[in-house]
């Protein structure tokens, strides 16, 4: 049988951080209380969902699919007020979206991302002397 591609979404919580995935044959879901913790409980979970089909994966093989509040949180480095005069968009928004307060549209998130990957497009053709 064929490895299925799996996309855990993760969420936080107010106390947790929690990922799921809607696969063949059911959901996947578990949490961790940071999310480092998180990662190493979503392999657990899935090479225990595929056990009896005798699959299993690695981290590398799972793709992460975060909501704002938790890509701010794991992605600290990103200063919410640079990226925000980047993009064009207020800093109070962002930082709205980035704690949670505020859900942005589909349009916003798309913004924003197209903001971080620019971002890193340009760091990752950077060179330093």
């Amino acid at each position: 049988m064929k490895k299925q591609a799996l996309k855990m979404t993760v969420e936080r919580s107010s106390d947790a951080f929690w990922a799921y995935a809607e696969v063949k044959g059911g959901v996947i879901s578990t949490n961790g209380d940071t999310l480092e913790e998180l990662k190493q409980h979503v392999v657990e979970a899935v090479n225990l969902f595929f056990e009896d089909k005798g699959m299993s994966y690695t981290l590398n093989e799972i793709q992460f699919v975060f909501d704002i509040e938790s890509f701010f949180e794991y992605y600290g480095i990103i200063n919410a007020k640079a990226l925000a005069a980047r993009i064009g968009m207020s800093q109070s928004l962002l930082a709205q979206y980035a704690k949670g307060i505020k859900k942005p549209s589909e349009k916003q998130v798309e913004r924003i991302m197209t903001g971080v990957r620019s971002l890193g497009k340009e760091l990752a053709s950077m060179e330093l002397a």
